[in-house]
This record gives structure tokens, C-alpha cells and sequence, in this order.
């Protein structure tokens, strides 16, 4: 196919090549006028030598914007030159949300396995700061146990969702990241939380008022149900490796512009209902701040996308609220 389309590339950094670090990019680009993002990547990483098409960067030179898009076309995006970047060894999204979730599936089942042998050997550093143990032979408590599926279920449920149900715009990200992406689940949901909630000192262990567990529970399970049905029927509006997006409409997005999220928040609060645990109330008020933000960004996105088509929300997540 002929190329029609000429596009300038200045690098923003080196690309990696063969362990040669500062291999450039091509100084243009000729494709052809139907070529998207994506196109541009493969072609610039075939010039350059870079195996991974995926850790090739395209940046807006005017504003400095990443193109997310990959199926963006470049005639639309009128752009002339492109800023490349080499975003390093990349990981897939769907990979990245298995290994976040997987964090508190691993440290709650820990915990709750060897709490007879943990917090014995802990009690005596601690005693001065803690409650005496519940005298009952190292049972759970009602809502030990209710915490403990609930947290399994909530994190089954994501690994679940990220494996069968979503589908990502992105394909990949520096696989660095993991770790920063992954650090929150795994010390605050899982560690911190599994720690707390499982000791024969903690509230959970001593609550008695099994009123506040089944509210917490019907919270719990409307919030996740709830939940369930917005992530499928998101994923309902994008054809399979497609980025396009489409106006949702029922479930709640009449109220906010993140009914997904609602939902979440509303689960997490029955958790915190049951486990009476500043740990999970850590976890959710952290969460509820990222959450926010995204929910902030896809506004910004719907309304710059379908303009007057779109009724705009006033509030993001929590009606009246936030």
C-alpha cells in the first residue's frame, strides 16, 4: 500500500537496541492514511530494532500527552511530528490487576492459618497496647469469620472480573510498575488488614453485636452484586481489542459518572461494619481518593467526547457527596 502520510519523530529518549542504549528512532515515519497508533508503534519499533512494539511511547508535542488511544487514527489526530519514547520492558494490564489482587488472597488465608501460633508469641511485646485476648480457645469470632469471606469473596470476584470480564484500552504498561501498582493491595489490604482483623485482641474478636455484622453483610453483598453488574455491562459496550467508548446509561449512571465505583465504596463500608478494623477503613478511605480521581477523568473524557450527547453529572461517585 502506498504511503500518504508523513510524520516527523523526535525522540524524548534513547530506544533500546541489542544493549546498545540511545538507538534512535527513524527521523519520519511513512504510512499509510488509514494507519492508527498502534500502526505507528509496530513501524517505528520494526526501524528501530525494539522487539516489543508495546514499549514504544507517542507523545503530543504540543501538549506532551501520551496518545492512549491506540486505535486513534493519526489523520484525526492531525499531528505532524510525534514525540518517541522507549517506555522500557512492558507488562500486560490484565497480568498487572491478577498480581495486585492476588495479595490479600495470599496474607489473609496466612494469617487466619497460623493466628494460633502468631499472636501468642507476639502477646507478650504488645500486651501494654492491646486489649486482654478473648478467652474462648482460639476460636473466630462471628465476625472474624464473616470478614474473612467477604475480603476472599470481594478479591475473588476481581480476579474473576479482570481474567473474563474487562477489557483494558491499554494493552500493556512498564513493567516496573507492578510494584508500585501492587504495593497498596498487598500491604494495606492484605497484610495490614489480615494482621489486625485475625488477632485474638482485635475488635472483630470481641464484637458481640451481631446487628452491625448483618448490616455490614447486606451492604456487602448488594455492593457487590451491584458492582458486578456495571463491570459486565461495561464490558458490554466495547467490541473485543476495541477502545471505543459509548454513553452508559442505568445501574446508576444517571446519578454519578461511576456507579462501579458507588457500589465498591458501599461493600467496603460493610466490611468496615463487620471488621470493625481501622486497617480496612484505611484501605477504602486510600482507595476512595484514587477512585475519585479516575472518576474525575472519565467526566473530563465523556464530555469531551460526546459533547451535548452526554448529561453531564455533578457528582462523581457519591450522590451529594463527592
Amino acid at each position: 500500500m502506498a504511503a500518504d502520510l508523513t510524520v516527523k519523530l523526535t525522540n524524548r529518549s534513547g530506544l533500546q537496541h541489542a544493549n546498545k542504549p540511545s538507538r534512535d528512532s527513524p527521523a519520519s515515519l511513512d504510512l499509510p492514511n488509514t494507519a492508527n497508533v498502534e500502526d505507528a508503534k509496530i513501524a517505528i519499533a520494526s526501524k528501530a530494532g525494539v522487539s516489543d512494539h508495546n514499549r514504544i511511547g507517542l507523545f503530543d508535542p504540543t501538549t506532551n500527552k501520551t496518545l492512549k488511544d491506540r486505535k486513534a487514527l493519526l489523520r484525526d489526530l492531525k499531528l505532524d511530528e510525534l514525540l518517541v519514547k522507549d517506555l522500557g520492558p512492558q507488562l500486560g494490564w490484565r497480568t498487572v490487576f491478577l498480581i495486585e489482587y492476588f495479595g490479600p488472597l495470599l496474607f489473609h488465608p496466612f494469617f487466619l492459618g497460623l493466628r494460633n501460633h502468631i499472636y501468642p508469641a507476639l502477646y507478650p511485646y504488645v500486651k501494654d497496647f492491646v486489649p486482654v485476648p478473648n478467652d474462648n480457645g482460639g476460636a473466630l469470632s462471628v465476625s472474624q469469620q464473616i470478614t474473612f469471606a467477604c475480603v476472599m469473596l470481594h478479591f475473588l470476584k476481581r480476579e474473576f472480573e479482570t481474567a473474563f470480564i474487562h477489557k483494558f484500552s491499554a494493552s500493556t504498561m512498564p513493567a516496573f510498575n507492578v510494584f508500585r501498582n501492587s504495593f497498596f493491595y498487598w500491604a494495606v489490604a492484605g497484610l495490614m488488614a489480615a494482621f489486625e482483623v485475625y488477632a485474638p485482641f482485635s475488635p472483630a474478636a470481641k464484637a458481640e453485636n451481631l446487628s452491625i455484622d448483618a448490616l455490614g453483610l447486606a451492604l456487602y453483598c448488594f455492593g457487590e452484586f451491584m458492582n458486578f453488574r456495571v463491570h459486565y455491562y461495561l464490558s458490554t459496550l466495547r467490541s473485543p481489542g476495541g477502545t471505543e467508548r459509548k454513553i452508559p446509561r442505568g445501574l446508576g449512571f444517571e446519578l454519578v459518572t461511576s456507579p462501579n465505583y458507588m457500589y465498591e465504596i458501599l461493600s467496603w463500608i460493610g466490611v468496615i461494619l463487620i471488621s470493625r478494623s481501622p486497617s480496612v477503613a484505611l484501605f477504602i478511605a486510600v482507595g476512595s481518593m484514587y477512585m475519585f480521581t479516575w472518576g474525575k477523568g472519565k467526566e473530563r473524557a465523556y464530555r469531551k467526547e460526546f459533547g451535548d450527547k452526554y448529561k453531564k453529572k455533578r457528582f462523581v461517585m457519591l450522590p451529594g457527596l463527592l
